[in-house]
């Protein structure tokens, strides 16, 4: 209506000069009167119509701007959204938004394999395994130990298998079930004698088949380490050739879930603690040696400080020095990274600063309890991209608490990117629920 009006004003006012005015007022035949009549018309409809086309190309251009925004930001984890990535973080942000996940919890962000830790002494982490089973490729429940009884091999653990959990996260998503073998058996005897060697082997495929799972990870190298014997060479071999049998063996058998999938061998692998590899660390070469009979490598990139040197639980820079020492540069690298896990605290720790060494690891709820009570000041420590806060306890005596924020996590999450690598989790009963959000 505004712009009839305004239309009608514009021809009514045409033309202001004295001649003009003159030939308006003179009388007219009443085809000529018809003819400027409809020369109205036809103006008037012309400008309506370029006004409508100018109208909706400014709205569509506005609409499809704001859509095309809002399509880019639900691409984005659900804490993105929600402004909660940042260095600049706050305890009350945590303590209010740190229960709130995204409503579509099956929507993967992080598209490289990602494998979680279940202790059974954390009862959290299984149901947390349920609920977000569709963010994870690889669940590895801490149940079993293969040990010396005597002259035997025995495997321990069973009774802490949960089928009608596994039932449940084989209904909700894809994830492989690989419960955690630690081999605490005399690496001397086992390592030496072929018979041994082929009982452990088979009392591992055993339970895989009886218990229906899609394989198991492996960890031995700190146990062997602990013995000392990496440091010989006739040694070193010998438990390398064992995992390499046992992977060879568990890719021989066909799962009866699946006809084309063998059991598969993750392997767990600590960091080197310096720049230079040590003797007994795991290298570039045993990699090399597994590569093909292993199918993923546990690396433990946490435990970095410790309440005799407190400090940060995973500085990024030593993260990617680690995988820069495993896999190299080059071509080469990509493919070698392809088959790492780069390990992801989800707990954190309390170390004492004042008044003698101390502290030591904490979980989801006591940190959200410091926090609670001390509302602290989070501060962002560049070098090794991770949030810490201090606090004194009621004796005065002050403290350090290092704890994985979204930030933290989402900048290893990065880091893993560039290597074409997995995560490892350890272990998701001890995190903040929204840390799912940004896998």
């Amino acid at each position: 209506m505004a712009a009839k009006k305004r239309s009608s004003r514009i021809s009514s006012s045409s033309s202001s000069s004295s001649s003009r005015q003159s030939e308006a007022f003179k009388p007219s035949s009443p085809d000529s009167v018809k003819s400027q009549t409809n020369r109205h018309r036809w103006l008037i409809t012309i400008f309506f119509i370029v006004f409508f086309i100018i109208s909706l190309l400014i709205y569509c251009q506005r609409y499809y701007y704001t859509a095309s925004t809002a399509v880019v930001d639900v691409e984005k984890p659900y804490v993105y959204q929600r402004g909660l990535v940042k260095v600049d973080s706050t305890y009350r942000e945590v303590i209010d938004e740190n229960s709130n996940v995204s409503e579509n919890i099956s929507r993967r962000h992080f598209g490289n394999p990602v494998l979680a830790y279940i202790t059974p002494w954390n009862s959290k982490g299984y149901d947390l395994a349920k609920k977000f089973s569709s963010k994870i490729t690889h669940l590895s429940p801490v149940w079993y130990e293969l040990k010396n009884e005597g002259s035997e091999l025995v495997l321990h653990g069973r009774h802490n298998a949960d089928r009608g959990w596994i039932s449940d996260i084989r209904m909700k998503g894809n994830a492989l079930i690989l419960p955690r073998i630690v081999l605490e058996a005399i690496p001397l005897d086992l390592l030496k004698k072929k018979k041994l060697r082929e009982k452990a082997i088979n009392l591992i495929i055993m339970e895989c088949k009886e218990m229906e799972y899609d394989g198991i990870v492996l960890e031995s190298w700190s146990r062997w380490m602990a013995y000392g014997i990496l440091h010989n060479s006739d040694m070193r071999n010998l438990a390398l050739q064992f995992i390499k049998q046992l992977g060879e063996a568990m890719h021989s058998v066909n799962l009866e879930r699946n006809g084309k999938t063998n059991l598969q061998l993750v392997y767990v692998i600590g960091p080197p603690r310096t720049d230079k590899l040590q003797e007994h660390d795991f290298g570039p070469e045993d990699l090399q040696a597994l590569y093909d009979a292993v199918d993923g490598f546990s690396l433990m990139t946490y435990d970095y400080s410790s309440p005799y040197n407190p400090g940060p639980n995973a500085p990024l820079k030593w993260i990617r020095s680690t995988l820069h020492l495993l896999v190299g540069a080059g071509s080469k690298s990509r493919r070698l990274g392809e088959k790492i896990f780069v390990g992801i605290n989800f707990y954190g720790n309390d170390f004492v600063m004042s008044g003698g060494l101390g502290g030591g690891p904490i979980i989801a709820h006591e940190y959200l309890s410091l926090l609670e009570q001390h509302k602290p000041v989070f501060q962002w420590e560049e070098n090794s991209a991770e949030h810490f806060f201090l606090y004194s306890d009621n004796q005065h005596v002050q403290h350090a608490v290092f704890y994985p924020t979204l930030m933290s996590l989402a900048m290893r999450l990065e880091e893993a990117r560039t290597w074409g690598a997995g995560i490892s989790i350890w272990e998701i009963g001890q995190g903040l629920e929204y840390f799912f959000d940004i896998f």
